[in-house]
């Protein structure tokens, strides 16, 4: 992928560097607060490089952010297809996140999130962009809002990848927003949808 570039934030590709960040993240109590599993460093370098693989392959996923000005990778954010989620439609694309938490509170996600609906919408041609969290995961799910997503209650789903042994984390909620209610909000907002 080509790096992106956003006020205070370089989304892009998953770099060696980033490894100790990336496990942090993985198994961090508070970060996987709504994950019923905890990665060791092992299975956390293995995710890393499949996410690095499918953003070569694919030019988009869930792609390191990094702040400009002290070259820190913070977590990530990004696109990603959802073909792990029987209940939605094949290609439907997800928009994700995750930050070590001493960078919470401070807008990274929702910055970066607007880069990759713009992506999506402009360079993808996606015609919806869809985001989903545990139902009790307030911070995500205020995120979304701030994006300008809207709940789809009739869509919420037992998410197929939680034991039985987690039963609080099983039922997903999911927000949906569309190319054209995207660019509704970009032009009441004085800005160009594309």
């Amino acid at each position: 992928m080509k790096p992106m570039r956003t006020e205070r934030l370089i989304l892009r590709n998953w770099e060696d560097r980033d490894r100790d960040l990336f496990h942090r993240i993985n198994s961090d109590e508070r970060v996987m607060e709504f994950f019923p599993f905890r990665r060791d460093r092992a299975q956390a370098d293995a995710k890393m490089d499949e996410f690095r693989a499918r953003i070569a392959e694919d030019g988009y996923g869930f792609a390191a952010a990094e702040i400009v000005a002290t070259g820190e990778c913070v977590g990530f954010v990004g696109l990603l297809d959802t073909d792990h989620v029987p209940s939605l439609p094949a290609g439907t694309v997800e928009i994700g996140w995750r930050l070590a938490p001493e960078f919470w509170g401070k807008g990274y996600v929702t910055e970066a999130a607007e880069a990759w609906l713009a992506y999506g919408f402009e360079t993808l041609g996606l015609d919806e962009i869809v985001s989903f969290a545990v139902a009790a995961n307030r911070r995500s799910t205020a995120v979304m809002e701030r994006l300008g997503m809207t709940a789809d209650p009739s869509a919420d789903f037992d998410h197929p990848d939680i034991p039985d042994s987690h039963p609080a984390l099983k039922r997903h909620v999911l927000y949906r927003l569309s190319r054209k209610d995207w660019q509704a909000r970009k032009k009441a907002a004085g800005q160009p949808p594309f």
